[in-house]
């Protein structure tokens, strides 16, 4: 029970509105505690009671809209693979340590069998979270839906609609995906540009890229979000050098 306090004490803004509502049942029913939904997670006002947190995430924020989606993906093909749960778990050890990632486990067994409020969560999350973290946390969904060797079509199509509630354009969506495939278009997609681009065009989407991505975007969500971040960036680096190398310019 311990952990629930701490899942508690970490979070901001997502304490409140559908997040809280869905982490508040989701504890209740693990504890049968109804104190730990209340009406107020549930309102509709949770933007006027936390303005102050606008653009303010914490680690708990990010990891509890985490955890919401996470389960979300992981149910869009009607199969929990243990692969995934066993991406999502390493995930929560590596960044919060054994304890805290139990904790988190528990929690997303039970939003596995509820119904959650997917569409409000991401407006919720749109509301609060800045640009560059909303594609971080696209980031994840899509090495959940990997996680077992191929993404379902099912998955993809999820997160598509996720991505659209999250507000992300559908260049950004398309650069992110593109980050988990390997064929030649993938390294133009990552840079948000056509094979038919001339290098000067490679080239300025290549800045406008790496400032977009870049690691100390997500610098207030503390280490562990920044490593995660960075696989991105390295992903952005990584289809430049492949664009040079094919077409032989430096």
């Amino acid at each position: 029970m311990g952990y629930v306090k701490w899942i508690g004490g970490a979070l901001g803004w997502a304490f409140g509105g559908p997040i809280g509502a869905a982490m508040g049942f989701a504890m209740g029913m693990m504890f049968d505690d109804n104190s730990l939904s209340t009406e107020e997670k549930t309102s509709g006002n949770y933007k006027e009671s936390y303005k102050q947190y606008r653009h303010q995430t914490t680690g708990g924020d990010f990891a509890a809209s985490l955890i919401i989606l996470s389960a979300e993906v992981m149910k869009a093909d009607l199969k929990i693979m243990k692969s995934e749960l066993n991406y999502v778990n390493q995930f929560f050890t590596n960044n919060f340590g054994k304890n805290a990632a139990t904790g988190y486990m528990t929690l997303l067994q039970q939003l596995l069998k509820q119904n959650n409020d997917v569409q409000g969560v991401c407006e919720q999350i749109r509301y609060f979270m800045d640009h560059s973290q909303r594609l971080l946390l696209l980031q994840y969904l899509f090495g959940i839906a990997k996680a077992d060797g191929e993404v379902d079509p099912r998955e993809v199509s999820l997160i598509e609609r996720l991505s659209n509630y999250l507000g992300i354009s559908d260049k950004d969506f398309a650069a992110v995906k593109a980050s988990f495939y390997t064929d030649r278009k993938a390294h133009y997609e990552i840079l948000e540009i056509s094979p038919e681009a001339d290098d000067q065009e490679v080239k300025r989407a290549y800045r406008k890229m790496a400032v977009k991505f870049h690691p100390d975007k997500v610098r207030e969500l503390g280490d562990e979000y920044q490593k995660m971040a960075q696989e991105k960036f390295i992903r952005v680096q990584e289809a430049y050098e492949a664009i040079k190398k094919e077409r032989g310019f430096k």
